[in-house]
């Protein structure tokens, strides 16, 4: 951690926790301060939980997420953030981050990416089991006639998607799971995404 201005974590929900505690352990050990950018699709309770190991360390803390695909290109890739320390983290705009501060609440950051994630991979969940039961039905085909005619751009969509989603289902997991828990903690059901989580296992299974 020595001569560390900035950390950012940007691993599988799962692994989320275990860093930080490894990152506070090691800041601990070393006597050094840093400022932690946790980017993991985790709940805004779990960044809480993280803000604290952090910050119970002498260090810095910023809960971020990040929406759209690996950056390739400008404009397709946000990092938002929320907390006390985010102008740390802005200062990354210089080096071609685009950073959007959210709030200064720390589960902001975290809220954004579940709202989102919850629609876009909801979807996926939603089309491959539908499609799944459809084929076990004898009606794949019959089904996709349908949706060609009636719905034809949404099935566009779910195409591009389901083409790409088998490849990372398995770490789509922990991401429901996370969902889950944030719905049900403002009064939601956490059944849905629990449905999804499921359907995400399915899908990572080995052949």
């Amino acid at each position: 951690m020595r001569n560390t201005d900035i950390i950012l974590s940007i691993l599988v929900p799962a692994q989320a926790e275990n860093a930080a505690r490894k990152a506070a352990t090691a800041l601990r050990t070393t006597g050094e301060t840093t400022v932690y950018v946790d980017c993991n699709a985790v709940s805004p309770a779990t960044a809480e939980t993280l803000g604290a190991l952090i910050t119970g360390v002498g260090s810095r803390y910023v809960s971020a997420s990040i929406i759209g695909p690996p950056p390739k290109r400008k404009g397709t890739t946000r990092f938002y953030a929320s907390g006390a320390d985010v102008k740390a983290f802005e200062a990354l705009t210089d080096y071609g981050l685009d950073i959007c501060s959210i709030g200064s609440e720390l589960g902001q950051a975290k809220g954004i990416k579940m709202a989102y994630g919850a629609l876009t991979k909801g979807i996926a969940a939603i089309a491959t089991e539908l499609l799944v039961a459809a084929q076990r039905m004898g009606l794949y085909q019959a089904l996709i006639d349908e949706l060609t005619g009636s719905q034809a751009m949404l099935l566009q969509r779910i195409e591009w998607t389901l083409l790409r989603m088998p490849t990372k289902s398995r770490r789509w997991v922990g991401e429901m799971e996370e969902i889950a828990a944030t719905f049900d903690a403002v009064g939601l059901t956490a059944r849905i995404y629990q449905g999804a989580d499921d359907m995400y296992r399915f899908s990572g299974r080995r052949p």
